[in-house]
């Protein structure tokens, strides 16, 4: 199957635990594109970070910072012609997590940073937002079983929570679709994969809810 004009570079997101890298790899794998993946083994901070929020925060968020430019600067020296991209992450997220992981002062030179990578991001077609509350991703976290993640606390958990809520209630550079992702597991289940691959597919422009279970 190939993919919609419309749909050349896709973004998967939502919380930790939520599926998101899962389904950005099914989806890849769907539509012929190349995947673009955060790549969080890769971060060497990022187990002390579980272990330690206070004290590792700032070189987690760096490494993180620094990985992101360098693969969506990377975009910018292709055709534009190239095959369909999915990733499983917005370059937005940084400053979200940022925000909540960093003290004022971290934050503060945080900001200069970032400004002065003057990263200049691809806009999305299609941003896929996955929802579930706090309960389901904490038993998928553990149910995954990556061991550093099973220091994550459950007010973290919930701060990432709500601020992604916040961001995408006001979110409007790309057409969103925004899924229930408590009662489906489109990532594993062949069956909740093709129900939101079809609504991937209409999907066109705006914001609209893909809600199969109900609830939430």
């Amino acid at each position: 199957m190939t993919a919609a004009p419309e749909h050349r570079y896709v973004v998967v997101e939502g919380p930790i635990g939520v599926g998101k890298t899962s389904l950005a790899r099914r989806l890849a794998q769907s539509l012929g594109s190349e995947l673009v993946l955060e790549q969080s083994e890769e971060n060497p901070f990022l187990e002390r970070f579980y272990r330690d929020p206070r004290g590792a925060a700032f070189p987690t968020q760096l490494h993180f910072l620094f990985q992101r430019a360098r693969q969506l600067q990377a975009f910018r020296q292709h055709d534009l012609f190239d095959p369909v991209r999915v990733a499983d992450y917005l370059l937005d997220k940084d400053s979200l997590f940022a925000r909540i992981t960093l003290d004022d002062e971290e934050y503060a030179l945080y900001e200069q940073v970032y400004s002065r990578l003057a990263i200049d991001a691809p806009t999305p077609d299609l941003v896929v937002y996955l929802q579930a509350p706090v309960d389901i991703l904490m038993e998928r976290i553990v149910r995954r079983g990556i061991r550093y993640e099973q220091a994550i606390e459950r007010s973290y958990l919930e701060r990432i929570v709500d601020a992604y809520a916040r961001f995408f209630l006001n979110y409007e550079a790309a057409p969103l679709l925004i899924v229930n992702a408590a009662t489906i597991d489109p990532a594993h289940k062949d069956a909740d994969y093709e129900l939101l691959l079809r609504e991937i597919r209409k999907m066109r422009r705006g914001r609209q809810f893909f809600n199969p279970g109900g609830g939430l």
